[in-house]
């Protein structure tokens, strides 16, 4: 385990300093020292789970420390892993903001159209329509209004028929009826009020 064990420490430090030189590296090559990485990486892992197996089969006495030394190996791995993959996202997101720079600077422009027009049919369609609709709503409040007002007015009729004891009676009198106040008129002279 022990030589497995030097071979795999020596080779996580390689890739460390190749991280180093993956900054550095032109455009060319960094795909090459990406790929040469990775499959160090990948080697390392394979490398790993053998070592986990051979910790395992240690001695009571050295198992735990067996363990604990690959576990440790396991994460500088990880670690690695990850700030690979951050490398290359870095990468590919400065290659994609590269090319959308050279391709704002080779488009040319050109000046509008000189018939540019603006699509306000719509809006206007549904602003008409709404301003229908709010005077079709006050029309219909009108005449509820007005309903009510002839409805009150044939309540007041109907007591004073009702009053008087006659409905032929109640229609000699008119009534008009300001805010609040009925006032009763009488249009027939010849009857007589108690």
């Amino acid at each position: 385990m022990e030589p497995l064990y030097q071979q795999t420490h020596k080779q996580v430090h390689e890739i460390q300093s190749r991280m180093g030189r993956l900054e550095t590296a032109d455009k060319q090559s960094v795909h090459i020292v990406e790929n040469e990485i990775q499959a160090s990486i990948d080697q390392i892992f394979s490398r790993l789970e053998r070592l986990e197996i051979l910790s395992s089969k240690e001695p009571p006495n050295k198992r735990q420390n067996a363990k604990l030394r690959v576990d440790q190996l396991k994460y500088d791995v990880q670690h690695l892993q990850t700030a690979l993959r951050n490398f290359q996202h870095r990468r590919h997101a400065r290659e994609q903001q590269e090319r959308q720079r050279e391709e704002l600077l080779s488009r040319t422009f050109t000046t509008n159209d000189s018939d540019t027009t603006i699509p306000m049919d719509e809006s206007l369609q549904f602003n008409s329509s709404l301003q229908k609709v709010h005077n079709g709503m006050d029309d219909l409040i009108l005449d509820g209004h007005n309903i009510l007002d002839g409805l009150r007015t044939q309540r007041l009729t109907l007591k004073v028929g009702s009053l008087l004891g006659d409905r032929e009676k109640a229609s000699c009198f008119s009534l008009i009826q300001f805010s609040n106040c009925v006032y009763i008129l009488m249009t027939c002279p010849q009857i007589v009020i108690f």
